[in-house]
């Protein structure tokens, strides 16, 4: 079985180290495998097309490349925070910021 994420797709997280740190944006995919995440508009790559049906024209085209997701934190009322489990009320594990408490929806 696999481990469970502290991000899911569409959480807004932060960049915490590499080249693009301190840019954030939220999560457009995540491959569990390679422990990797797209986040929108971070990690930029240049990438050559193929000319095809759908763009006729081909050329460079800029797209988002993964990045590991021990490098992103989630972004909870502006602020970057690690995040928890707690069983809420009806006994259900829900994710809570560590920093404020606000559990992350």
């Amino acid at each position: 079985m696999q481990q469970k994420l502290h991000i899911k797709v569409g959480d807004t997280v932060k960049v915490i180290s590499g080249e693009s740190r301190g840019q954030e944006g939220s999560i457009l995919s995540i491959d569990k495998k390679k422990s990797r995440a797209k986040v929108e508009g971070v990690n930029l790559i240049k990438k050559h097309q193929k000319p095809s049906a759908a763009d006729p024209q081909g050329g460079i085209v800029e797209q988002e490349a993964g990045i590991h997701i021990s490098n992103l934190m989630v972004v909870v009322n502006g602020q970057a925070s690690r995040m928890g489990r707690k069983a809420d009320k009806n006994g259900k594990l829900v994710r809570y910021s560590k920093k404020s408490g606000d559990e992350i929806k």
